[in-house]
């Protein structure tokens, strides 16, 4: 789960990191105090996605007409945003990437750092990986003050910034452990010419499976595109959703990837991708009610059953369509442990099992198109 920036930067304050002054305000506020933040300021749209500033949506504004027009601009081109940040101005001299994340074949955390910093560090990794540096953490011992010291003293800071620095490396640890957190990061870490550092944004991901540890940020269903993703994500079931006309049910990522592309070569579209396998194969009837959420002409439902049981989801996607009276065709291609119960099964229900997948998407994608069988 990622955190808005405006939640980062609150977690970063109350362990010690120092950001900017900031307000923050919502898309019914009518009065916002710019007084508190001061000419010239920063707004910045607070969305989950990356490169807000190359798509322009953190503005640097000079007064209170500017600031207005940009906020009304930012809440017209994001209609699903909730809140903007708005933060004072920074008198920067020099902008650093420092980072703590999980190194999975390790079993080990790393803190990584750069004097390059405001960049995308992925293109820095490859285009000048000497600018990258690494200290692996022993999640036994944690950050050692030995390692913070290491990382800072070749940031090239000042004698009090590179003091600050350790400090906040330090701090940023402890809230990489209490928020079970997969990464945090500040891209960029301002050097200001103050002789201070400031975080100047923030990231924080907290992984997923410990959520129930972290209830102060358990997302609403505000912060998802449709009702259908947050049901999903409530249940704990992967789902994409597309603009396509046909709802998937497949199991397994790999197998889905497949049927997406001979969807795609049969000429359909793909209106929503649900995971119907692995720890949600005896889940059907919300896993078919989330694909009724979604837009879309026909549900095509592909699986390879070995652990997940053919005849256990065949059972499932029967019970569904008793209880939900889906509005649009369904079509089934379920293979695997005790095929031929769930064959029959299928059949009891009025459905035709398919046993190729080609065939299967062949028809949905017909189906989609209203052409006849």
């Amino acid at each position: 789960m990622k955190l808005y920036e405006y939640q980062a930067k609150t977690v970063f304050s109350e362990h010690q990191i120092p950001t900017p002054k900031r307000i923050l305000i919502e898309r019914e506020d009518t009065s916002i105090h710019f007084e508190e933040v001061g000419y010239p300021c920063v707004v910045k749209a607070q969305v989950l996605s990356g490169g807000r500033g190359k798509r322009g949506l953190i503005q640097v504004v000079h007064n209170e007409k500017d600031a207005n027009l940009q906020i009304k601009r930012l809440f017209e081109i994001e209609p699903s945003m909730k809140h903007l940040l708005i933060e004072e101005a920074i008198h920067i001299d020099k902008e650093i990437y420092v980072s703590i994340t999980v190194d999975a074949p390790s079993g080990k955390a790393v803190l990584i750092a750069s004097e390059s910093g405001g960049v995308e560090i992925e293109n820095l990794a490859v285009e000048h990986p000497e600018l990258i540096l690494k200290e692996e953490i022993d999640l036994s011992y944690g950050l050692m003050p030995h390692q913070a010291r290491h990382i800072a003293y070749q940031m090239n800071l000042s004698t009090n910034q590179t003091k600050a620095m350790i400090q906040i490396l330090m701090n940023l640890y402890q809230v990489f452990i209490k928020y079970d957190a997969e990464l945090v990061e500040i891209n960029p870490l301002f050097a200001t010419k103050e002789d201070t550092l400031v975080a100047g944004d923030g990231k924080i991901m907290i992984d997923d499976n410990s959520m129930f540890r972290q209830p102060r940020f358990a997302q609403q269903e505000a912060d998802y595109s449709s009702e259908a993703a947050y049901e999903a994500s409530v249940e704990g079931i992967p789902f994409i959703q597309f603009d396509g006309d046909i709802g998937l049910m497949c199991a397994g990522a790999g197998l889905t990837t497949t049927v997406y592309d001979l969807i795609h070569y049969e000429g359909g579209t793909v209106a929503n991708y649900l995971e119907f396998g692995g720890p949600n194969y005896k889940k059907a009837v919300k896993a078919m009610e989330i694909c009724l959420k979604v837009p879309s002409k026909v549900i095509l439902i592909v699986t390879f059953g070995t652990i997940a049981r053919a005849d256990v989801m065949a059972e499932g996607i029967v019970e569904a369509i008793s209880k939900l009276k889906p509005d649009r065709p369904i079509v089934t291609c379920i293979r695997g442990t005790n095929e031929a119960h769930a064959v029959e099964l299928l059949r009891k229900a009025g459905l035709t099992p398919l046993f190729d997948t080609e065939e299967a998407v062949r028809t949905a994608v017909r189906l989609a198109k209203g052409e006849t069988l």
